[in-house]
């Protein structure tokens, strides 16, 4: 890996590659054992072993845990095969060594921390209290000993519970941030807390603070992408709680400094890991002296970070680090639910778009006029100044757009560049700097595609905006000499302040789901338009027939009294059924088709309905496949009527309910888990039964169905089965890391 540099051994140009997870050593407050899984025989050890534990790195080689004392060694034991991937355990016990050299650890109690790695089983130990003078201060920083951060586990119930039913209460981010940073200040007592969210480019921005008086405020501050090296970033989702003790620590290597087989120790999972010589540097310069980083995790990707920072050394026990960790998945949960209710409005825009051009294709034969009629309420949800549409060669506009060649070499560029059937930029210059001519009327582009077979699009634009960004020190500066282990990326975090131009606003996640939304509701009306072409106009039918066949609505267009119907693929796979039968089907009257559906009679008297007073059928069925398969469909069933007022035929759309099926199942599967958390957990000992406990799991419940009905309002689109089982995957979690505490409190008491 020779373009990855070795840990300790990166400068500002290749930071972005060190082999962090490779440290190969630890911060000095704890110690570190590196074991056979099997036998449980030591083969690294950290080493500060002899002050820390009693017993020196280079005698506990080779020999077994046992050698620390068998109540140790018979947690480790018990924990190993309990061990998932990506899993740690907590343990405590006091260990029973005897005496060595210089001193000894005999009788003290530790907390600790076990994960296994292949073969290996990965062991951390902290003292409870701080390792005896004895020792001639070895272990202890050399700034003096931190301040530890613990509570008796009753006291921790009491600050937890009122604590999540905050955070369940935040009706918005903005309440939710702040509520976050107090509850984190509140629970640990760093001098400042902050939300940190990430940006599309990986730039973050500090959203919300909570800090001693004394300090000036970073809120609103920028940081570049380079500060969080992608690589830390990855170790963020892989460890979610990281402690920095002291940042003047000396680093505690391993003995050896290799495995057996000559590869290096990965560190990634370990929380006494060592941090890049570079990340200490940085905070030096900031003038930290201890920090709390806790990832915020949102659909499997790193949303944002709380980070918290000290000006002394300071230390988090376990049950501690635990309850951050419980928070952040809370705090994640609430997120979920908060950006998921942007779904919901926008499902009630789209559905009054979708009605007035429907309503404009019946009276005046198309809908595109009817977008642009009225330019505000197609460019107001998203806060654009322009639109355009391409739509079968043609270009329609409204609002400040640029010109039509501009427009044909725009599509051109980002015709192919789609993902998911869209895409969108801030800045048009900077990713093409031929049409920076753009950039007054179009700086942000957002299209979605509205067909496979052309380059059809709706498109959004901004106009460029400046803006005033407020960076913590000059972000272009990243070092004044060179020698980077002296200098961090910048040594000054004043407030510096640039502005940015040929940009505009970047486009949100909420304005992003609207325009997709927007894109499916125009394909759903696409198809049924060609539809009604396909019996309006005879002389169009081979070109319409070609675009409903090629569309994936279910679409079927049946005729009047016995006249031929068309039913594309994607119906005729839907119910199971060739064109052919459906047309036999049809030939008795649009009533026959009754026969396609699970339930017939009601299905009859729905289409009976249709076709003699002209009543639309809408609602949710089942189709009946011919080999008894039932498929749960949303039917939308509607009388073409000609310019005369005869009815020309008749349209049938049905949308496959499937996925909504599944998202109803993981509902019901999420009710139950919770249902099976409520009254699932085991008693503990005292201090952890009783109006303590009860409330924060109530809490934790309360927080989690509160999402569940937020997240459940969606009533369409394929993303909402993951974020449920998401979302009972997030409460399992956290219930688990407060069974910990439970255990963990039990051990002790």
């Amino acid at each position: 890996m020779s373009n990855s540099p070795a840990f300790g051994q990166a400068d500002l140009s290749n930071c972005e590659r060190e082999q962090i997870h490779l440290a190969g050593s630890i911060q000095p407050h704890g110690a570190l054992l590196v074991l056979d899984a099997s036998t449980l025989a030591v083969r690294q050890a950290s080493a500060n072993c002899a002050a820390m534990l009693g017993i020196g790195a280079q005698e506990l080689l080779g020999s077994g845990l046992e050698r620390l004392g068998e109540p140790l060694a018979s947690q480790v034991r018990g924990l190993a095969p309990l061990l998932g991937p990506e899993e740690t355990r907590p343990l405590r016990a006091r260990l029973d060594a005897a005496p060595v050299s210089g001193g000894s650890a005999a009788g003290r109690e530790f907390e600790g921390l076990v994960h296994r790695l292949g073969a290996l089983l990965i062991v951390e130990l902290e003292p409870l209290a701080d390792p005896a003078d004895a020792a001639g201060g070895a272990g202890v920083a050399a700034r003096g000993a931190a301040h530890s951060v613990s509570y008796e586990p009753a006291a921790l119930l009491e600050l937890l519970t009122p604590a999540v039913q905050r955070i369940g209460a935040a009706s918005n981010l903005a309440a939710l941030f702040d509520a976050t940073v107090q509850i984190f200040r509140d629970l640990t007592g760093y001098d400042r807390v902050m939300t940190y969210k990430f940006d599309p480019d990986g730039h973050g921005k500090i959203v919300a603070e909570a800090r001693h008086p004394r300090l000036e405020t970073l809120l609103g501050h920028h940081y570049p992408a380079s500060d969080i090296p992608q690589r830390a970033r990855e170790l963020y989702l892989r460890t979610r709680v990281r402690v920095l003790v002291d940042v003047h620590y000396d680093a505690v290597p391993l003995v050896p400094r290799t495995l057996p087989d000559g590869a290096e120790l990965d560190m990634s999972l370990c929380y006494l890991r060592s941090m890049s010589p570079l990340h200490l540097q940085y905070l030096k310069n900031m003038g930290v002296n201890a920090t709390l980083v806790v990832s915020l995790v949102r659909e499997g990707q790193l949303w944002g970070l709380i980070a918290c920072h000290h000006d002394a050394p300071r230390k988090l026990f376990y049950p501690v680090r635990a309850a951050c960790e419980m928070l952040a998945e809370v705090v994640a949960t609430r997120l979920a639910a908060i950006e998921n209710q942007a779904h919901a409005q926008v499902d009630i825009l789209v559905r009054r778009l979708e009605q007035r051009l429907i309503e404009a294709t019946s009276t005046e034969g198309d809908w595109r006029l009817a977008l642009f009629r009225n330019p505000r309420t197609l460019l107001q949800p998203l806060e654009a100044t322009g639109a355009a549409l391409y739509y079968e060669d043609e270009i329609l506009t409204g609002g400040e757009v640029p010109s039509t060649p501009e427009l044909r070499a725009l599509r051109q560029w980002f015709d192919g560049r789609t993902r998911n059937a869209l895409f969108q930029c801030s800045s048009v210059a900077r990713e093409n700097a031929a049409l920076a001519s753009l950039t007054p009327t179009a700086s942000g582009v957002l299209a979605v595609r509205l067909s496979d077979a052309r380059p059809d699009y709706l498109v959004w634009f901004r106009k460029e905006q400046l803006q005033t960004v407020t960076w913590a020190g000059d972000p272009s500066k990243p070092m004044v000499a060179n020698d980077p282990l002296e200098l961090s990326p910048r040594r000054s975090f004043a407030a510096w302040s640039e502005i940015v131009r040929g940009t505009a606003v970047p486009w949100s996640r909420k304005e992003i789901v609207f325009a997709g939304a927007i894109g499916t509701a125009l394909v759903d009306i696409i198809a049924q338009v060609n539809a009604v072409r396909l019996l309006i106009a005879e002389h169009q039918i081979a070109k319409v027939r070609a675009t409903i066949t090629s569309s994936q609505e279910p679409v079927l267009v049946a005729g009047v009294d016995g006249a031929p119907s068309f039913a594309n693929p994607t119906f005729c796979a839907l119910v199971g059924r060739s064109g052919p039968a459906i047309d036999d089907c049809v030939g008795g009257g649009v009533e026959c088709l009754a026969a396609l559906f699970a339930e017939p009679a009601a299905a009859r008297a729905m289409l009976r309905r249709l076709s003699a007073s002209h009543e639309p059928w809408r609602g949710e069925t089942h189709v009946l496949r011919p080999d008894g398969a039932r498929i749960p469909v949303s039917v939308r069933a509607e009388v073409v009527p000609g310019r005369d007022g005869k009815v020309l035929g008749y349209l049938l759309i049905l949308i496959d309910r499937t996925e909504n099926r599944r998202a109803a199942d993981a509902l019901q599967h999420l009710e139950q888990s919770l249902s099976r958390t409520a009254v699932g957990l085991p008693p503990g000992n005292e201090p952890l039964r009783g109006p303590a406990a009860e409330p924060l799991v109530s809490a934790l419940l309360a927080n989690a169905s509160m999402a569940a009905m937020d997240i459940g309002d969606v009533v369409s689109g394929p993303t909402i089965a993951p974020m449920l089982e998401e979302l009972e995957s997030s409460i399992r979690r956290a219930t688990a890391l407060y069974q910990r505490i439970r255990e963990y409190a039990a051990e002790r008491s």
